[in-house]
């Protein structure tokens, strides 16, 4: 699973038009409930995601990326 040990809200994109859409108050959801959306509609995940070793990270941009691999 991708989110081993992260939180569902990490990998919840807020931000997206898709979830403005659905008009729910994002301190009602749960994390069972972000899950259920995202395998509902893909584009509610955030992106890119991407796994380094045993880390993964959602929605970096390129400059946070090149600063962890860099490391």
């Amino acid at each position: 699973m991708l989110l081993q040990g992260s939180k569902p809200d990490d990998m919840f994109s807020f931000r997206s038009p898709s979830f403005k859409q659905l008009s729910l108050d994002r301190d009602q959801l749960q994390g069972d409930d972000l899950i259920d959306l995202m395998l509902k509609e893909p584009r509610l995940i955030r992106r890119p995601i991407v796994k380094i070793g045993r880390k993964v990270y959602f929605g970096a941009s390129a400059d946070a990326l090149a600063d962890i691999i860099n490391k």
